[in-house]
């Protein structure tokens, strides 16, 4: 069990606050905590999509996920370039796994179905 006297965890880059962090957070300190929630919640969904086989889920699931790493890809103090990059890269896959489970127009359906018999 921590102790209830230990630090919170922030990046070493982003310059201290003076006021307590439950009253006050300066802006880098803010947006290093919500970076990180939305990091989070994009593993959670990761974990989501995996265990959902309802195509219409996984896509609406996948989209969310790729606008999330979209929205980490972009320019921040919380992640280095290298890591902004690979989200850039998840983004566009999770946008492709969207698109491949997204719900298909009738006449597409019917040339599915044509196609079998």
């Amino acid at each position: 069990m921590p102790s209830a006297t230990a630090a919170p965890s922030t990046p070493s880059s982003l310059p201290a606050c003076s006021a307590p962090a439950q009253v006050h957070a300066c802006p880098a300190q803010q947006l290093a905590s919500a970076y990180r929630a939305l990091w989070l919640a994009t593993l959670s969904l990761m974990t989501a999509f995996m265990q959902t086989q309802a195509p219409a889920h996984r896509h609406l699931i996948a989209g969310r996920i790729g606008r999330n790493f979209e929205t980490l890809s972009h320019p921040n103090d919380c992640f280095d370039s290298g890591c902004r990059a690979t989200f850039a890269g998840l983004a566009q896959h999770w946008a492709q796994k969207a698109e491949q489970f997204a719900p298909r127009s009738r006449d597409e359906r019917k040339g599915v179905v044509a196609a079998l018999l």
